[in-house]
């Protein structure tokens, strides 16, 4: 166990960001996953912006790696265009 006051804060912190970062990668999971589900042309177009910003967001606060975001987006995008 710790023996510091600042190193059981910083136990407690850590924790909390943890639920933190694990609930908005969860979130930005589920969002990826039913919009490449969508088949409807702009259903997913208007998904697509919303689901690229909960990337950045989480790259931007070292969640996931940037170039993990953008390989993503980029799948994303392509499958957007796919659809007919």
């Amino acid at each position: 166990m710790a023996n510091h006051k600042s190193s059981i804060k910083r136990i407690r912190q850590t924790e909390r960001r943890r639920l933190h970062n694990k609930f908005y990668a969860k979130v930005t999971r589920s969002a990826v996953r039913k919009l490449r589900a969508t088949s409807e042309k702009d259903a997913a177009v208007a998904m697509l912006p919303k689901v690229a910003s909960m990337l950045d967001k989480l790259a931007k606060r070292n969640i996931i790696h940037k170039n993990k975001a953008n390989n993503l987006k980029s799948k994303l995008a392509l499958h957007v265009n796919k659809l007919a």
